[in-house]
């Protein structure tokens, strides 16, 4: 049994992490064009008149940089910038996106230009985003603690998505360089965290270093675990979307003000911050198939609630469960990629499987758009193919390796 110093001191470093890796994923999260994405779509549906898939697109390729995320993950594991492996590339990080916000605020207002800017910004954003992966890893798999660190980072998440509901639809309405503040505001939160409190040895740049990168590499093309973890992901985030023909359905069908849209995203995010409090105190007594089968097997009947989507009633209380259900099976997939992520290439691993998410989520979007507006599947057609994807996973958990999955945390 641990003394009482020891105990405290563990305590504390449990709190310094929690504080470090919640502020960096806030910070990365609330940042990000796609979440404050209100304003940029009322510029892109109102102002440059994009068709839906059109914007679908938009919002894809601006989030190019978060599909090659393993890249900025390989480069964290394996490049120390000025001594260090995360310290330094999170402050350069959540500095370069601050300013790229500034940028983003008073660039002209046309498709190509609006576009160019925002990838960059993302590309800032991933490499801090990364980082915040990287060091979730670290301390969770150091403490044995990857589902409370993982309910950590998304209780930030969800945190970044309550803010940015109200926040995009108040900003929607106002100036855009207004929302360029606030981005640039938040993109920079991160940087004296990481100066005060981020603390690693020495890390100097080796002749070998690639050899290294080329080291962790192969060990991720050895990890099975985390290929099986990879697909199962791939399938979940792969159904046809409807993120972007939700938002044409609530604005020309429903008639809701972007107001009330943000309403709508604090409602959920409310939800969420309860699905991760409940999912930090589930992992320490089930197990993690357990949680995975509850969390996407409620999340594809979540889905289905889409099908009633018809006025502001039915509005709030679909994305209220929403929120709750597809928060317990994203965390349960963010904590079977910690555990899945081979030691040594922390960053370069998590990195993988969020661009996995990203790129699934963002095709998945683009390809409901496309099937909605060539005629081809109607808005409910898409959520019942959705949903029946999101089904399917259920099943495919059978093919976890178990020594992942049959087991819960510590209390």
């Amino acid at each position: 049994m641990a003394s009482a110093p020891a105990a405290a001191a563990e305590a504390g470093e449990h709190r310094r992490w929690t504080i470090i890796i919640a502020s960096a994923v806030f910070a990365t999260t609330l940042a990000q064009p796609g979440l404050l994405r209100l304003p940029f779509q009322h510029i892109l549906k109102s102002d440059l008149d994009v068709s839906p898939h059109e914007m679908a697109a938009f919002f894809a390729a601006a989030a190019v940089a978060w599909y090659f995320k393993p890249f900025a993950g390989l480069l964290s594991d394996s490049v120390p910038l000025f001594g260090t492996r995360r310290r330094h590339y999170l402050i350069v990080s959540g500095a370069a996106a601050a300013l790229l916000w500034l940028v983003v605020a008073f660039v002209p207002r046309t498709y190509p230009v609006l576009l160019g800017t925002v990838i960059l910004l993302n590309a800032a954003l991933v490499m801090g985003s990364t980082v915040a992966g990287g060091l979730l890893v670290e301390a969770g798999q150091r403490y044995g603690a990857t589902g409370r660190l993982t309910s950590v980072r998304y209780v930030a998440q969800s945190a970044g998505v309550l803010l940015a509901g109200p926040l995009g639809g108040i900003l929607a309405a106002r100036p855009f360089w207004q929302t360029g503040m606030l981005g640039a505001a938040v993109a920079t939160s991160v940087v004296p965290v990481a100066v005060g409190l981020l603390r690693e040895p020495a890390a100097t740049r080796r002749a070998g270093v690639w050899a290294d990168a080329r080291r962790d590499v192969s060990a991720l093309k050895s990890a099975g675990s985390l290929w099986c973890a990879v697909g199962l992901m791939a399938l979940l985030y792969g159904a046809p979307g409807f993120t972007t023909a939700l938002y044409y359905r609530q604005t020309d069908t429903l008639g809701f003000t972007t107001e009330f849209i943000g309403t709508l995203a604090f409602v959920s995010g409310t939800l969420a911050l309860g699905g991760a409090a409940l999912y930090g105190r589930a992992c320490r007594h089930l197990t993690l198939r357990r949680l995975l089968q509850i969390g996407i097997g409620c999340s594809a009947l979540a889905t289905l609630g889409y099908l009633f989507y018809a006025s502001k009633t039915a509005a709030v209380v679909i994305e209220a469960q929403a929120g709750l259900f597809v928060t317990l099976a994203e965390l349960a997939l963010m904590d079977l990629a910690a555990r899945a992520t081979p030691r040594g290439s922390e960053g370069l691993g998590f990195a993988l499987m969020m661009s996995i998410r990203n790129g699934a989520l963002a095709l998945a979007d683009m390809t409901g758009a496309w099937l909605i507006e060539q005629g081809w599947m109607s808005f409910s057609a898409v959520v019942v193919l959705n949903a029946g994807v999101v089904a399917l996973a259920v099943v495919a958990i059978a093919g976890v390796p178990a020594a992942l999955v049959d087991r819960h945390e510590a209390p």
